[in-house]
């Protein structure tokens, strides 16, 4: 097994562990263009979930800081929306994160062989 079948596999398995640090510090020490390809590939796919996080994250502030903090009640009247904004975004967030998983994994084995 060579050395850049092993790093690229490594910056696709690196969802596990080190999720941005590693394909960052891979793609700017290596100077294969397959292993950069591949180390490139893997951060875009490792940002994915966590631009989906700070969206979230986004939404939750804005969602709390519509609801009036004396009567409970919300101050535009979106009930419906804002009461499932977070619901939703979290089933969303781990439907997406499971299949990056899944793509990462499945990237890093095609790699290997």
């Amino acid at each position: 097994m060579s050395n850049t079948k092993l790093l690229s596999s490594l910056c696709y398995f690196s969802i596990f562990f080190a999720p941005l640090l590693l394909p960052a510090i891979i793609y700017f020490v290596t100077d294969e263009v397959d292993v950069r390809n591949h180390a490139k590939k893997s951060f875009i796919s490792h940002i994915i979930p966590m631009s989906l996080l700070i969206a979230a994250f986004v939404l939750l502030s804005f969602s709390v800081l519509s609801f009036n903090t004396q009567s409970g009640a919300m101050l535009d009247g979106n009930v419906l929306f804002w009461g499932f904004a977070p619901l939703m975004f979290i089933v969303l967030y781990s439907l997406l994160f499971l299949v990056v998983l899944i793509w990462n994994v499945f990237q890093g084995i095609k790699v290997l062989k």
